[in-house]
């Protein structure tokens, strides 16, 4: 017992430097995801603001479960929730299948210059905000934009393509894709680099050609880090990404385009329904934190990933 104590305090001391260095984090995480939390009340609550938080908060009625009621009665709320599902179930899937696909083609050329480049020039969208970037896209697919110049040689007429609901779901997910495909492929590169060599060299004696040592040796190879992801990205179901529809969407695309964090965003804060807001909050990281805790356990079961 005391030499497990003992143990213990030394390993502590050997690795002091590293709490010292994660203090900082720790403390805005918990003074910005920690203490707001205690603001869930308002969604049980009639909250009627005041000039103080804690006066509003102290003498607004309790309520119950009359929020989350109305917030399920709602048409629009499923409409969202809807959306929101679509949209960020496609993101996940074809932010996993393009970075592999382009991954396993890259790791196909021979010229470590070329590979170099493209590399680079794909990987740099993913630093760019979405603020300029749906600023670049608006301009694009806007009414005068190149796309509606360069259909206009054959005679179409000019469309306004940010303000069609049957693609606008088709453009926040192409422009994700390309925004991130590249940082995302980083990670099937590294794994890539994993590989025995020798695995390559045996199966080229057995008479594969490309083909066939892509199918039985480099995909065999990458599977437990797809899985691992593909598990990991339930977590974001209900993520659809508020920064780039909020800065896409407008109101002819409410239909298709609406996601939950954007209709909370209307409903707290231009509405000021900010009981109903942070129930609807509320409800989307109550589920997040359920697929996250689900999908660390499958990470475990399947891939043997752990955090701790």
């Amino acid at each position: 017992m005391v030499a497990a104590r003992v143990k213990g305090k030394s390993k502590f001391r050997s690795q002091i430097h590293y709490y010292i260095m994660a203090a900082p984090g720790m403390l805005w995480l918990f003074l910005f995801s920690i203490v707001p939390m205690a603001g869930i009340i308002i969604a049980f609550q009639d909250y009627v603001p005041k000039s103080s938080l804690f006066q509003a908060i102290a003498s607004s009625p309790f309520v119950g479960l009359e929020n989350f009621e109305y917030l399920f009665s709602m048409r629009e709320s499923r409409r969202v929730i809807t959306n929101t599902l679509i949209i960020a179930g496609a993101k996940i899937a074809l932010n996993l299948l393009i970075p592999l696909m382009f991954a396993l083609l890259l790791n196909e050329v021979r010229s470590r210059r070329y590979k170099r480049i493209v590399q680079t020039v794909v990987y740099l969208p993913h630093f760019l905000s979405w603020v300029i970037l749906a600023s670049i896209i608006l301009s694009i697919f806007g009414y005068d934009g190149v796309v509606n110049k360069f259909t206009g040689i054959f005679g179409k007429e000019p469309v306004v393509w940010m303000g069609e609901p049957g693609i606008f779901r088709q453009l926040v997910v192409g422009t994700d894709v390309w925004k991130e495909f590249g940082y995302n492929a980083v990670i099937f590169l590294a794994a890539l680099t994993g590989i025995n060599p020798t695995l390559y060299e045996a199966a080229s004696i057995d008479g594969a050609n490309r083909i066939q040592l892509v199918w039985h040796v480099t995909l065999p190879g990458l599977l437990t880090t797809i899985v691992l992801l593909l598990v990991l990205s339930l977590g974001n179901v209900l993520n659809a990404g508020f920064d780039q529809v909020f800065n896409m969407y407008n109101p002819m695309v409410y239909s298709t385009g609406d996601i939950l964090d954007t209709w909370v965003y209307r409903i707290g804060l231009t509405k000021l329904q900010f009981s109903l807001g942070t129930t609807a909050g509320l409800f989307k990281s109550a589920i997040s934190f359920v697929l996250i805790s689900i999908s660390y356990l499958l990470a475990y079961r399947f891939a043997d990933y752990t955090i701790f």
